[in-house]
């Protein structure tokens, strides 16, 4: 074998082509690795236009071997390792040539596509430079036509929508050479080791031996390592006072993030996690022969372990204001603020600021964070920000001034008043980061009220309460119908208010509250403990009026929690993050889908009217034609731009495999909710907890409830469910319930071995609602079904049955069919369980 570092461009020139063996898996990178390429192209994409002298990036090996050459054929490799990269760039270049075509560079659409993507000269399969595996190649080469149907539904599809909507927002705010210098990046600035094999070798052997290797040094070991070959004579001492406690106290995945913050509070804040050790390496260096000076850096790295240690266990910290203030920033979750707190504690440390000073900073920094995620605004460069703070703090102030002044930087968009109060009253804000972090607004929102007896939120089982149920009774609506606008349904009014804070609060009564009618949730309110229940319990009902008087004084109590920007006025001019939302949105849509303009506003907290209204006036958004009526019909008003000779709508919307019946209505099963497009976003749309698998065994309690409301609203269905359910118990599966009023149920299977459990289930079935869930969203990170095919399988075998209408679109979703089905349709249901479960069962002896 022979391997040499070469660029992308270098690789894949040529008449040539890259063949995935069938062996090999389908792709399967999904959006924290596409994010992470991304945020690697974005860096080199600014150093180049700032005139700074890039370094390629290494994104790792291929290992290639030689196959058949035909006459006057291309030459083919077969990829032993390497496929999801080859495959990602692949869908970026595709996504760029889109992208090019989009701004009207013909000759940037006709370079990309010949230089990269195809054998210009070759027909057929050939034609193609990549040639992923049989599974992947429909959607793959849809891509690479550009044909209307490409970036579907499974991971290929949502790659290439990822890159179309990177590569959009990055040209909004990028400068006119940006979208020509993220093409540079791509093609010369991605460094890639190509490995070739010699023909006769045994490709599978080698394929196995390179994806069962040991685990490997870490960037602390091999920094470790070094650091004690430059230390022969005080290496044992020195390791036996200071490294080894240290290693000892923090664990090997927090020394290796200590090794990494030393390196960025010090000012080296581009450095990536995985280039420490060269960081390092090179900071040390001319120390080599001063074994004084590398002790020094030893003991000083020690020291800053102590300090890191207080963030990451606020318990070790002395001054109570500090230790406070930690305590909330460790309650809300995440790495962000590390970088900026271990700044300001060593400040503190260093006598340069007071234990108060900094506590205050923080606060501030807590501050910008809970407001960003209250108005939504987009994350992404949040991590660079922090890291960014240590060099760039004014040093002639005091730390909290300065960490202020630098946070209320127009680029590092913190909310002010005025945006937090109109995302309070309008925003999803059950959709907004994780859940302990809306948890966590909502209990300093109750220690607001600075109770007399507080509730003690460390041992209280607490969780978020819709008061306007997300799935309510008919009463709900009756009273919703007396606050409709015009033109406006109950069902629609429900949804722009259902998830916004004012009508949100915590309580350990979900099961209870569940869709009752508003006086029996009073009455539970009323004996709460909490302040902002008792609140709620006074209100005469609960609408619209009471839900949005609620978010103002929440809005109140919020500007006062948490300060805003220094100046505190939006910037004049500034584009509502909302709308941002609504392209990306629409960017994420997979073909052979469409959505409603009642969907996108409550999914940007807008208005069905002003988001025609901006798609009307910026016809050019991506996707803007996939936005219908509420029926599933064209707008009458909507319009191409001038110049754009796309086909009408309806027609382009069916070539990528939207169904209209006679009357031009779109097919129902092709809608996203709202609730779809934010898990498109890649937000956490999950179901509540109680909605979702209990652990192994049955409750006799809620299998009656579940048997009861199955009875009482779907009884032509009741025997045909429980058939099923006592067949999937026969395959060695069980049955588990939700603790909701309406009792969910799921048919699960524990797959599990030595290691741990390996749990799945393929449905949930609602007895109230009448609908089955099918899980695509959990399966697609389960073996076997992270493999789309087999997620694909399933849909195929489930479409088959008759009254089962689930569209490819949705196979990273959680689309459903009516419980009705099983009344004449039990059979051919079981025999898709039988199947899930043999596949199943296969996947668990490969896992032995």
């Amino acid at each position: 074998m022979r391997a040499q570092e070469i660029t992308f461009l270098k690789l894949v020139q040529g008449d040539k082509q890259f063949q995935v063996p069938l062996y090999q898996r389908t792709y399967s990178w999904g959006r924290e690795q596409l994010q992470r390429l991304w945020e690697d192209v974005g860096e080199l994409v600014e150093q180049h236009l700032a005139g700074e002298t890039a370094a390629p990036h290494f994104l790792g090996s291929v290992v290639l071997a030689p196959g058949q050459i035909q006459a006057g054929g291309v030459q083919r490799w077969l990829v032993v390792d390497g496929q999801q990269r080859l495959t990602t760039l692949m869908l970026a270049f595709a996504a760029l040539r889109d992208h090019l075509k989009e701004t009207g560079d013909e000759r940037g659409v006709d370079r990309v596509h010949r230089q990269i993507l195809v054998n210009e000269f070759h027909e057929g399969a050939d034609h193609y430079r990549l040639l992923p595996t049989q599974a992947d190649r429909e959607a793959f080469t849809a891509c690479v036509q550009s044909r209307a149907d490409a970036g579907g539904g499974d991971n290929i599809g949502a790659a290439y929508r990822f890159f179309r909507g990177a590569l959009a927002e990055g040209h909004e705010t990028g400068e006119e050479r940006w979208t020509a210098t993220v093409e540079t990046v791509l093609k010369d600035l991605l460094s890639i080791v190509e490995i070739t094999a010699e023909s006769g070798d045994n490709v599978y052997r080698i394929f196995e031996s390179i994806n069962n290797t040991g685990v490997g040094l870490s960037q602390s070991d091999l920094l470790r390592n070094y650091v004690f070959m430059l230390l022969p004579k005080r290496g044992e001492r020195i390791y036996q006072e200071l490294w080894l406690p240290m290693q000892q106290s923090l664990g090997p995945k927090n020394l290796e993030l200590l090794v990494w913050l030393d390196l960025v509070v010090r000012g080296h804040y581009k450095t990536k996690q995985s280039e420490i050790y060269r960081e390092q390496q090179k900071r040390l260096q001319p120390l080599a022969g001063d074994e004084d000076a590398l002790q020094r850096e030893i003991e000083q790295l020690a020291e800053r372990a102590g300090r890191f240690r207080r963030i990451v266990d606020p318990a070790r910290e002395q001054s109570p204001a500090l230790r406070a203030v930690l305590e909330r920033l460790a309650s809300w979750g995440g790495q962000t603020h590390y970088p900026l707190a271990l700044h300001l504690l060593d400040l503190v440390a260093s006598g340069r600021t007071t234990s108060e000073d900094a506590a205050q900073a923080l606060g501030y920094v807590e501050s910008y964070l809970v407001r960003r995620l209250i108005c939504q605004t987009p994350t992404t460069g949040l991590n660079r920000i922090f890291m960014e703070a240590p060099k760039e703090l004014e040093t002639d102030r005091p730390a909290a001034e300065a960490v202020r002044r630098f946070l209320s930087g127009r680029r590092r968009r913190w909310p002010s008043d005025e945006e937090l109060r109109e995302a309070i009253r309008t925003k999803p804000f059950y959709w907004s980061g994780r859940p302990p972090q809306r948890s966590y607004i909502l209990r300093r929102l109750e220690e607001s009220y600075g109770a007399s007896e507080p509730v003690d939120f460390a041992k209280a089982s607490l969780s978020v309460e819709h008061v306007l149920p997300q799935r309510p009774a008919p009463a709900w609506f009756d009273l919703l119908a007396e606050e409709t606008e015009p033109n406006q349904t109950p069902q629609e009014l429900h949804d722009l208010l259902v998830h916004t804070l004012g009508n949100l609060t915590l309580t350990g009564d979900n099961a209870k509250l569940s869709n009752h009618p508003f006086e029996r949730k009073q009455q539970i309110l009323d004996s709460s403990a909490l302040r902002m229940n008792l609140e709620i319990s006074s209100a005469q009902r609960w609408g619209k009026a009471e839900i949005l008087e609620r978010a103002d004084r929440l809005s109140e109590r919020a500007v006062k929690l948490w300060p805003g920007p220094i100046g505190g006025v939006k910037p004049a001019g500034e584009e509502s993050p909302g709308w941002a939302e609504l392209r990306a949105a629409l960017v994420a849509m997979p073909s052979g889908t469409w959505t409603t303009y009642g969907d996108v506003a409550e999914l940007i907290g807008s208005h069905p009217v002003a988001v025609g209204a901006y798609l009307g006036a910026n016809p050019t958004v991506i996707g803007a034609y996939r936005v219908l009526t509420a029926e599933g019909k064209i707008s009458p008003a909507f319009r191409w731009a001038d110049g754009d000779d796309r086909p009408p709508p309806q027609e382009l919307l069916t070539s990528e495999g939207v169904r209209f019946d006679s009357w031009g209505r779109a097919h129902r099963s092709q809608r996203l909710t709202a609730a779809e497009l934010a898990t498109l976003l890649g937000k956490d749309v999950s179901q509540q907890v109680s909605h979702d698998p209990l652990p192994e065994g049955e409750d006799s309690a809620a299998a009656e409830r579940f048997r009861s409301q199955l009875q009482e609203h779907w009884p032509d269905a009741y025997p045909g469910v429980l058939a099923a359910l006592d067949f999937w118990r026969r395959q060695g599966g069980y049955v588990s319930y939700g603790r909701y009023e309406e009792t969910s149920c799921f048919p699960m299977l524990d797959t599990g071995t030595s290691r741990g459990p390996h749990l799945l289930w393929p449905v949930g079935i609602y007895p109230v609602s009448g609908t089955v869930e099918v899980v695509f969203q959990y399966l697609k990170s389960r073996t076997p079904f992270d493999d789309t095919q087999q997620r694909r399988e399933l849909l195929n075998r489930l479409n088959k049955i008759d009254g089962i209408d689930l569209p490819e679109a949705k196979l990273e979703l959680r689309p459903s069919f009516p419980v009705s089905v099983f009344a004449q349709h039990s059979e051919g249901i079981c025999e898709v369980l039988d199947w899930f479960v043999g596949v199943a069962a296969l996947d668990l002896a490969r896992r032995g």
